[in-house]
């Protein structure tokens, strides 16, 4: 196995094999929250305005996003892990949710023209990813820092990086030299300072959060139509039975497949 390091939209673009897009500060810290709270399926538009014609067209779907961090318009969240954990399993059960973010969103919309297989990383389920990765053993694994925007490394996404690297290669990581690169620079300050409503300071303290999730998720390679499922993995076997979520094609809101459980 061969472990390859790329950051931002430029990496995604130019990811191949099995690619873990990263993003920390926000969205696939928000993804497995998705799933923890209850979430049926999630949907994912990098575009915005298709993400608002999906809202309007399901109104009893969630749509949760930003643009260049602030919420999206008509949105029902903004890309806030803490504003997840707020609305809780009575808000999220059952429920579809729409996905748009600057970074982590789009960067799985790139990745999926080269890459074999995406799959969303954060710190949050990094151990349930590398547990998966090994299990696979592709030739090639592109792991890609997001960064701020996608368009310069954070400092958060590198950290993560580095412990997947650590996880799967045994590479050393000090998680205490990468906390302290991370808290100290904008990217975290600008969450703990609590000027901006949309940048609360309690999401860095879930982002920066270790393996709180055992399960990994494993989006679509469909360009014109993504989705997420969350999967269990057991002994290394990728049982349809063992997939929460399904593929929704924009324009097609009643066209899921069969139902999948845990």
């Amino acid at each position: 196995m061969k472990v390859v390091r790329r950051n931002c939209r430029q990496g995604a673009e130019d990811a191949r094999g099995l690619t873990v897009i990263i993003d920390v500060f926000r969205a696939f810290t928000c993804a497995p929250l998705f799933f923890h709270c209850g979430t049926e399926r999630v949907i994912l538009e990098a575009d915005p305005e298709r993400a608002r014609r999906l809202k309007r067209g399901n109104p009893g779907w969630i749509l949760v996003g930003e643009i260049n961090e602030m919420p999206l318009k008509d949105a029902d969240l903004g890309n806030s892990p803490s504003g997840i954990m707020e609305k809780g399993t009575l808000f999220f059960k059952g429920r579809t949710v729409i996905h748009r973010t600057t970074a982590g969103v789009t960067g799985v919309a790139a990745a999926v023209t080269t890459a074999d297989e995406v799959i969303p990383g954060s710190f949050v389920m990094a151990k349930a990813i590398s547990s998966y990765i090994k299990e696979r053993d592709p030739d090639i694994v592109t792991l890609v820092a997001m960064g701020d925007r996608g368009e310069r490394p954070a400092p958060e996404d590198e950290a993560c990086a580095d412990y997947l690297e650590h996880l799967l290669t045994g590479t050393v990581y000090n998680p205490v030299e990468a906390i302290r690169k991370v808290i100290f620079q904008q990217t975290a300050q600008k969450f703990l300072r609590g000027e901006k409503a949309y940048l609360p300071p309690e999401d860095p303290l879930i982002c920066l959060q270790r393996d709180l999730r055992r399960r990994t998720a494993k989006y679509d390679q469909k360009p014109e139509c993504f989705g997420v499922a969350e999967i269990n993995k057991i002994r290394g076997v990728e049982n349809p039975d063992q997939w929460r979520g399904h593929r929704l094609c924009p324009g097609q809101p009643g066209n899921a497949p069969g139902r999948g459980r845990i």
